[in-house]
């Protein structure tokens, strides 16, 4: 069992006899069959997740200051990674089970921190938690945000608002290598940006100088500026479903000065790819970063369809000697299976895929070796060649 190894997640199935009868959010202790301690965790009958996670001695309580210590690391990192930290800067702070806090997320934008809870019992535990956040940090105000499906994952019921502080601006502006972009962190996607793709915006703006780009699921313009911004492209094309993500493209793209070379379309994406394709438009990099495909493992085999489908109306959009950069932020598909998928699609296409780099998140998203969900992100920039 993964838990022995110190992975956070005990899932019901696992589990042969519950003794006592433990309430939602109760602390309990992991025994193996021959009684023997294996770690401390949080109960909840609701999850598939039945327990998380969170001591591995016997004597360490999970109380206040475990919570306290393991903030106290996180943030420790953050500091590493961002000796300078503005009022422009954003980050992720917290990282659940990366950063040893199962269910708990935090994002730092300038002086407010977005919350998420995807664990019941951490939710129970909400007011000890962002006292010790606030006690550490000073921030202006904390926000909730709440993840889709979780109440039916964790019968967690919350609403986002302000938890303590003043409300965020709308939009707030943060800078990110060079470039500023407007967030809307009350009604954005995630927590209003994805900080995760941080360091591979920059990448791939390094292979776009003169270049026309494509960048399909495009949100609030985060690739598509970055290769206008800071890549040099001569022209770039957003795509997304949102027309209030758009909005902020569009605006975003005036902040930066580059309105002339970036324009943003809606629509959905698989349509717009096969409109493109039959009208016969090229270009030279195509990105796609989906939204997450499946969130169970029963999903999988029709998620790994979706990103074959999306890749394949993707090479067939790009010249000769063209840029890929196929991302994917589902965490139960492996670095292995996504690559096979575009093997297939290499294949299928008659062309051939060469990996120039298989990348992952920003640094502030730490992965647990003991955790392998936490290594979610994929972003490979891919070179396609004719046969």
């Amino acid at each position: 069992m993964p838990f022995f190894n110190r992975h956070p997640w005990v899932f019901a199935g696992a589990i042969h006899r519950i003794q006592d009868d433990p309430q939602p959010g109760s602390e309990v202790r992991l025994l193996a069959d021959d009684g023997e301690f294996i770690a401390r965790g949080l109960f909840n009958p609701h999850s598939n997740i039945r327990v998380r996670l969170y001591g591995w001695t016997e004597e360490v309580a999970l109380d206040a200051a475990l919570w306290s210590r393991r903030l106290d690391a996180a943030i420790a990192l953050r500091r590493r990674l961002f000796p300078e930290f503005t009022p422009e800067t954003a980050c992720r702070l917290v990282a659940s089970e990366a950063d040893g806090l199962s269910g708990l997320t935090v994002d730092r934008y300038g002086d407010w921190l977005l919350v998420q809870f995807t664990s019941l019992a951490l939710w129970k535990r909400r007011d000890e938690l962002v006292r010790l956040l606030s006690e550490k940090l000073q921030p202006a105000g904390v926000w909730l945000r709440t993840e889709k499906g979780i109440r039916e994952s964790e019968g967690l019921e919350a609403a986002d608002g302000l938890v303590e502080g003043t409300e965020p601006p709308r939009p707030l502006f943060i800078e990110e290598h060079g470039v500023r972009f407007g967030v809307d962190v009350v009604e954005g996607q995630k927590t209003g940006f994805f900080l995760d793709q941080r360091d591979n915006r920059r990448a791939v703006a390094g292979y776009v100088a003169g270049k026309r780009v494509l960048d399909v699921f495009c949100y609030s313009g985060g690739f598509a500026l970055a290769c206008a911004v800071r890549g040099g492209a001569k022209e770039v094309l957003g795509i997304d479903s949102s027309e209030p993500a758009l909005a902020l493209a569009r605006a975003n793209a005036e902040l930066n000065g580059v309105a002339h070379r970036v324009r943003f379309e809606q629509a959905k994406a698989f349509d717009a790819l096969e409109r493109l394709r039959d009208a016969g438009e090229r270009f030279d990099v195509v990105i796609l970063d989906p939204p997450k495909m499946t969130r169970h493992r029963k999903g999988l085999e029709q998620a790994l369809r979706g990103y074959h489908s999306l890749n394949h109306l993707a090479v067939e959009l790009l010249v000769p000697d063209g840029l890929l950069v196929s991302c994917s932020c589902s965490g139960l598909i492996s670095r292995e299976e996504f690559e096979s998928m575009l093997a297939s699609v290499a294949q299928r296409s008659e062309r051939s895929i060469q990996i120039l780099e298989a990348r992952g998140q920003a640094p502030d998203h730490p992965v647990s070796t003991q955790c392998p969900e936490t290594a979610y992100l994929k972003c490979d920039i891919c070179r396609v060649v004719e046969p």
